[in-house]
């Protein structure tokens, strides 16, 4: 009987290898984004972008971002979780929000917290640069510009000296990787402001984590 079982295990096995060799080459992906994303298409600045892995098995990391070691401070590594109610996400929970906003969703946000030079490097696609000191008193934006921001980015409106954040969007914040202050010192700016917590989600991996995937990226502005 344990034989026979054995037998019918491998079987299965077998057929399920099969069955996956199948749909992988079906498409042609050999490098898929999960075993049931291949790729996604999403919009930026106007234009349709598929974001997918490198196909290339022998490609590696972008030089900008191979390097392990940097001052700290003040590239010290982040904490898992940043704020109590902001939840640390992941490339594929990323991902999800990208497709939810190119399918028409606008109460949704995702923002590359970087610097201009950093951006250029490239971005990924679907996102908007709102470089943390854009947010920052203490890195001298003003508060008619953070107002700005807030109402015309984010959905936040200013009444009577008060923030009302009904209608305020999701936030997808993120930065250079885990050993990047950026989109840290963004959250805690909006937290300051009393931006909900539960409508900001930070990617921690940032740009070193999506490059080490090999995901598409765009040059960003």
């Amino acid at each position: 009987m344990k034989q026979i079982k054995a037998m019918i295990a491998a079987t299965a096995m077998t057929a399920i290898l099969v069955v996956s060799t199948n749909v992988i080459a079906v498409d042609g992906m050999m490098v898929r984004i999960t075993r049931d994303l291949p790729s996604l298409d999403v919009m930026h600045n106007g234009k349709m972008i598929t974001i997918m892995r490198n196909q290339d098995q022998n490609n590696t990391i972008n030089p900008s971002y191979a390097k392990t070691s940097r001052k700290c401070p003040p590239f010290c590594i982040q904490p898992s979780t940043l704020a109590p109610g902001v939840e640390t996400i992941g490339e594929v929970e990323v991902l999800d929000y990208l497709a939810q906003m190119s399918a028409g969703d606008n109460s949704i946000l995702v923002v590359d917290s970087r610097t201009t030079d950093w951006v250029k490097k490239g971005t990924i696609p679907g996102s908007v640069n709102i470089p943390w000191t854009t947010l920052s008193l203490a890195a001298g934006a003003d508060p008619i510009s953070i107002r700005e921001i807030m109402e015309d980015r984010f959905g936040v409106k200013y009444i009577d000296g008060l923030w009302d954040y009904t209608n305020a969007k999701t936030l997808v914040m993120f930065c250079n990787g885990i050993w990047c202050s950026q989109s840290p010192n963004n959250i805690m700016s909006l937290l300051k402001f009393g931006y909900p917590p539960h409508k900001i989600k930070w990617y921690r991996g940032g740009m070193q984590d999506w490059e080490i995937l090999g995901l598409t990226t765009v040059p960003g502005k």
